[in-house]
């Protein structure tokens, strides 16, 4: 239990961090360019602490959920003071705001980063050929034996083979490493359609392997066996081998593991836009969860649910998964805070582009540039999505308490 607290707070901590690392970057970038930064908090609520260091105050509050980067003039309807006009963010080139308002995000890009390949370094980072369904490819032979219950089944996969059993693979001349390409005719894909194959099959049954670069038949004497499965106990076709597994992770040197983490890196962005693109379709199942239904394990988390994930991974010592989590979190917000809707970043980057573009076309029409656009006429389309985006941020945090996903 105590390693699941940790967990949890670790894994809530690493949170804080993102968050106020984010908002240190547009910190950083604004005064590269110039702007005028009042005030850099790390959490929210009353002050803990603060002290002024030039012309901002920097300072932590009670609350460490996030923080906040306070820059002059980011719209044209801040307030701002007649020393601090010149240098409001409004009045500045396009591209400045817009790398100031997307720097929140590419820290979050670069903090995934950063963890994939530390992870590359040290732990190796996920195989993608073990999520992928076992390739006929044998790794040891073994002996054919009866096991009627769930408990002989497992304790025969770690025990020798008695004397004068049946070893119809090891028999016929199958070796490790070999590749079953059919059955009986029958070709095979993978562990799983070779080993329906066999258990349909008895007595000798010609076997198409791949050995290298030599192809043979071998003719293998499969033999009748009481076998426990999880639909009772069944007779079935038995050679007595076991599938090559491949390895779960894949460590890297300091130089490779550059380009893996890209590669991996690039897998997680489209599994997250994907995520993003079924995010809409996926409420209704957290509404189920929340009234008792079962909890789809691809619903949306809230930082909540993300925590107790990270504490189980803990718990259970799958450090592995813990930072894996803590990327994925990163690059989905990072991709989130993008998308063009007030009042994420995206949204005002939306904005200035709009400007942008409109003052364009007005230039090739003779026309004077529009000036800066008056948000009021934005504040519904804001004020709505702010509750809807509370309203969503509400349904995962109880479902997320009442009925969280829990690893298997």
């Amino acid at each position: 239990m105590l390693a699941y607290i940790i967990g949890i707070v670790l894994f809530a901590l690493g949170i804080c961090v993102s968050v106020a690392l984010h908002e240190a970057g547009h910190m950083v970038t604004a005064k590269a360019f110039g702007m005028k930064v009042r005030r850099y908090f790390v959490g929210f609520g009353p002050t803990v602490f603060s002290w002024r260091r030039g012309e901002t105050e920097y300072g932590l509050k009670w609350i460490p959920l996030g923080g906040f980067c306070d820059i002059a003039g980011m719209t044209a309807l801040d307030e701002v003071t007649p020393d601090e006009a010149p240098r409001a963010m409004w009045r500045f080139k396009t591209w400045k705001r817009t790398v100031v308002m997307s720097a929140g995000s590419i820290t979050h890009f670069i903090l995934g980063f950063v963890v994939l390949y530390l992870l590359a370094v040290t732990i190796g980072l996920p195989n993608a050929a073990a999520a992928a369904p076992a390739q006929p490819v044998l790794d040891s032979t073994s002996c054919a034996r009866s096991a009627t219950t769930k408990e002989q089944a497992e304790a025969q996969a770690s025990s020798a083979c008695p004397q004068g059993a049946p070893t119809p693979a090891a028999t016929a001349g199958l070796l490790a490493g070999d590749k079953v390409l059919a059955v009986g005719g029958k070709p095979v894909a993978t562990w799983d359609e070779m080993l329906a194959a066999v258990q349909a099959t008895s007595g000798r049954t010609v076997f198409e392997v791949q050995r290298g670069s030599e192809q043979l038949w071998l003719v293998v004497d499969v033999p009748k066996v009481q076998r426990w499965t999880s639909a009772g106990v069944k007779e079935v076709g038995m050679i007595g081998a076991s599938p090559k597994v491949p390895q779960l992770t894949t460590q890297y040197g300091p130089v490779s593991a550059i380009g893996a983490t890209f590669g991996f890196t690039g897998s997680m962005f489209a599994e997250t836009a994907q995520r993003l693109v079924q995010f809409p379709e996926r409420i209704p199942a957290v509404v189920t969860a929340i009234f008792g239904g079962e909890r789809d394990q691809n619903t949306p988390v809230s930082v909540v649910g993300a925590s107790r994930l990270g504490g189980e991974a803990v718990e259970r010592g799958v450090w592995l998964l813990f930072f894996l989590l803590l990327a994925s979190l990163n690059f989905f917000i990072g991709v989130f805070n993008l998308l063009p809707l007030l009042p994420l970043d995206g949204g005002h980057i939306a904005v200035v582009w709009y400007e942008r573009v409109r003052d364009w076309i007005r230039g090739l029409r003779g026309k004077a540039a529009g000036g800066p656009v008056d948000y009021t006429k934005l504040s519904g389309i804001t004020v709505a999505l702010v509750l809807v985006g509370g309203a969503v941020t509400l349904l995962t945090v109880t479902a997320d308490i009442v009925n969280p996903i829990r690893l298997p």
